[in-house]
């Protein structure tokens, strides 16, 4: 089915502008704009071979655009638009699946975080958008990514992939194995965690990236974006990952990067990230905070390693090592993390 042919069964119009949006890593995003109605929109190809079932994200947005409506949050929400045949997904005979969502006017969205002041207000909305849906008892959240937070799992991969690389890529990658064998123990206290259920289920956001976060001119938070990941699991993964990627003063597959830790935005990630949270988390989650913050990095290391050694079968590489690239840049980024952190004990 021809991409006009999409845009017919959710507009039913031929008076319409069609623009790619380049900037997404997974979904094939297009704006579109209905001449007729004066309305733009959001449409998308879903990646299939990552969200095999697509009838899940749609479903996990509804059921969050649910409860954020039941509650008094403040942002503004995009939203699910049925197609005409009343149908929130199109599929098409070569196995696509297509969306359409509303499109939140006069907003702009960073790609990396430029200071301290906008690092507060981003984790200071996500920690108030996750303190809303998380405010009652967890609802029918279905599982999108299977093991997308399982670090037992991307340990066996990884060592899985020790036995099965070349010998080239071994040895192209003997430092970069050095190193994060010197801390195979870093993901030990959280995969013990989990067992043993000291980590209380949330619901998460799991990409919780600055372009995410929809800001307005005044570069204030509008809303937050691409609930795809939402899923349960423990909110301290949302919290490691916002430090993984807000705190790196670099592009992630700069191989050549030296102290590209920002210990400022450190602190004022978690200041705005506890805001709102501090007071529904348990002492264990408070306590762990330093600690995910190291153990997401690191694992963000092991999966690009891993993928590597494995011949870039996951993550799209522009050069034969650009996995490697990135394995250094996240190394990096934990050596100046774990410099901060023995200084301020």
């Amino acid at each position: 089915m021809e991409l006009k042919n999409i845009v017919q069964e959710f507009i039913c119009t031929e008076n319409y502008k069609i623009s790619q949006i380049t900037n997404g890593l997974i979904n094939s995003t297009y704006l579109l704009e209905d001449h007729d109605k004066r309305e733009k929109y959001i449409l998308q190809k879903i990646n299939t071979s990552i969200f095999k079932n697509p009838k899940t994200i749609i479903h996990n947005h509804l059921e969050i655009n649910n409860l954020l409506q039941k509650s008094d949050y403040h942002l503004k929400m995009v939203n699910p638009i049925h197609s005409i045949s009343n149908q929130y997904l199109i599929k098409t005979e070569n196995g696509e699946a297509w969306r359409m969502l509303s499109f939140i006017e006069n907003s702009t969205t960073f790609l990396k975080v430029s200071d301290k002041k906008t690092a507060y207000k981003a984790a200071k909305t996500f920690g108030y958008f996750l303190n809303i849906i998380n405010s009652e008892s967890i609802v029918n959240i279905k599982e999108s990514l299977p093991d997308f937070i399982n670090f037992e799992k991307r340990m066996v991969d990884y060592n899985v992939s020790l036995k099965t690389a070349s010998e080239t890529l071994l040895k192209n990658s003997e430092k970069e194995i050095e190193l994060i064998n010197q801390l195979l123990d870093l993901p030990e206290k959280w995969i013990d965690m989990e067992k043993t259920q000291l980590l209380p289920k949330r619901i998460i956001h799991a990409d919780p990236k600055i372009s995410n976060i929809l800001f307005d001119h005044n570069n204030d938070p509008l809303a937050v974006i691409d609930l795809d990941t939402i899923m349960i699991s423990t909110i301290l993964y949302d919290f490691g990952d916002m430090i993984r990627s807000y705190t790196n003063t670099t592009d992630e597959d700069d191989g050549n990067s030296e102290n590209n830790f920002d210990p400022e935005i450190y602190e004022a990630v978690k200041a705005g990230f506890l805001l709102n949270l501090k007071e529904n988390l348990t002492n264990i989650e408070i306590e762990n905070l330093d600690y995910a913050s190291q153990v997401v990095i690191y694992i963000q290391a092991v999966r690009f390693l891993t993928d590597y050694l494995n011949g870039d079968i996951y993550y799209s590489t522009n050069y034969p090592e650009h996995n490697l690239d990135r394995t250094r840049n996240q190394l990096m980024l934990l050596k100046g993390l774990r410099e901060y952190l023995n200084r301020t004990l």
